[in-house]
């Protein structure tokens, strides 16, 4: 029998306090070793074995968080038509 495997879409929210703008505080060469890496300890230390986490990693402002999270559903599992 083949395991099965499912994608569920969760968020992490969190606040980043600055007297920079957005576009000067978020790294903007964030490497795909070092997004691996990221990834990696998340699944490591919130999750149990065998969870594969993937990361977008995102600011969005809180109006339109509800809108990115759909778009998010969307890439994972796909438009509804």
């Amino acid at each position: 029998m083949e395991d099965q495997f499912y994608a569920v879409p969760f968020s992490l929210v969190g606040f980043f306090f600055t007297n920079k703008s957005v576009e000067e505080s978020i790294r903007g060469d964030l490497s795909p070793e070092e997004l691996e890496k990221l990834q990696d300890i998340l699944s490591r230390f919130l999750f149990t074995e065998g969870v594969q986490v993937t990361l977008y990693p995102s600011v969005v402002p809180p109006d339109q968080a509800e809108d990115a999270v759909g778009e998010l559903e969307d890439m994972i599992f796909g438009e509804e038509e």
